[in-house]
Parts: structure tokens; C-alpha cells; sequence
């Protein structure tokens, strides 16, 4: 398979990207988990979805772009030690999934709002966990400085945009969830497993802006 044109990858084409999606949010279907594993009795046990926003950070490089996630500490109850944007509950003090976003990317990583441009949002993901996420897109200047919240987060690291949006990079694994098997994407980048809803929102990006 011929790999990606790298110039495909700027801040600029993505930032082109972004704005198109906005037609999309006309019909708002959503997106996530269920689109993998159709009728899974996981999807429908939950009386009511809990509302998160994550960061989707992609990061101006110039002439290529990254993307900034994060590995959540070993430590926490849930989740735990797996890659993820940054994220979390949406408070009603937040105003907007976008405001959410925003506190929990400074909050985690110590991610100024000065450094961070919105530049859209895709549809909500319903993740087997529960939570409905709506994934907030946008684009970070360089010259940031990431002080990383221990009690949540342990590491920060970027991936090239490039790598993330090629599909030969999106494999499929699969697992038991009860007497139900359960699918999702991994994307293993220099040993690391970007694996789970991570891969999931990753996995929707690329159809809807690169496919």
C-alpha cells in the first residue's frame, strides 16, 4: 500500500478538514462504539449516558502535523495506564463540551488555552463505558510547556498526524466481554498501544475528514 502523501498532514489541510466537518453536525447521529459491535449488550445496559468532551490536539509542526495524547496514570480506578486525549466530565459550570475540553487539557497537562484554537467538533461518541463524548477538535501553536498532573496523567507524547490516518495503521482486535465478543481498533506507535475508544474516535476522524 502507498503511504500517505505527507503533505496531506499540515495544521492547514486539517484546519480545511475541520471546517467541512461542521456539515455533518447538520444530522446529528451519533457516532462510537456501537458502529463496531452492533447489538452488543454492552451498549445497551446504561439508563443514561454520562456527558465528557476530550481535546483532540493537533499540534503545528509546519509542514506536518501531530497529535498530542496522553497516558493516563497507573494509579486511577478506571481506564487505567491507557492512551486517551485529554478529557473528562463535562461540569455544569463548563458552558460548552468546548470549555470542558479546554479545563480538562490544562488540568491534566498543564495545555494553556493561549496555545489552543477550536477549530470544530465532530458528533458525539457513545463509548461502551457509558459516557457520551463529544470530541472537540483543534489546533495547538507550538511553544507550550506540558506540566503533567501525576495524580492522572504519567506521560504526554505526540504522534504524527500522518501515521494516525493511515488506514493500514488501524488494525482490529477483539475481546470477551461477558459471552459477547467485543471489537475495537488498535494502533500500536513505537510501543505504545493506542487501542479502545482512543483508536475509535481516531478510527471516525479519518473516515469523516481523510477517507
Amino acid at each position: 500500500m502507498r503511504a500517505p502523501d505527507a503533505r496531506l498532514f499540515t495544521v492547514e489541510d486539517f484546519r480545511r478538514r475541520a471546517a467541512r466537518q461542521e456539515n455533518f453536525l447538520a444530522h446529528p447521529e451519533h457516532d462510537g462504539d456501537h458502529r463496531f459491535n452492533p447489538g452488543h449488550a454492552r451498549l445497551i445496559q446504561h439508563d443514561r449516558l454520562r456527558d465528557a468532551a476530550v481535546l483532540i490536539p493537533v499540534v503545528d509542526h509546519g509542514d506536518t502535523a501531530t497529535m498530542l495524547l496522553t497516558k493516563r496514570a497507573e494509579t486511577l480506578r478506571s481506564h487505567t495506564g491507557q492512551v486517551a486525549f485529554p478529557g473528562g466530565r463535562i461540569d455544569p459550570e463548563d458552558g460548552s463540551p468546548e470549555q470542558a475540553a479546554l479545563r480538562e487539557a490544562e488540568e491534566e497537562v498543564g495545555l494553556g488555552s493561549e496555545h489552543v484554537e477550536i477549530v470544530g467538533r465532530m458528533p458525539d461518541y457513545v463509548a461502551g463505558s457509558g459516557y457520551r463524548i463529544v470530541p472537540v477538535l483543534s489546533v495547538v501553536r507550538p511553544g507550550f510547556l506540558l506540566t503533567l498532573n501525576r495524580d492522572e496523567v504519567d506521560d504526554a507524547f505526540e504522534v504524527p498526524l500522518a501515521f494516525l490516518m493511515d488506514p493500514a495503521n488501524h488494525g482490529r482486535a477483539s475481546r470477551f466481554w461477558g459471552d459477547q465478543e467485543w471489537f475495537y481498533y488498535d494502533m500500536p506507535f513505537e510501543g505504545r498501544r493506542i487501542w479502545g475508544v482512543t483508536a475509535g474516535i481516531i478510527r471516525t476522524l479519518y473516515e469523516r475528514l481523510y477517507a
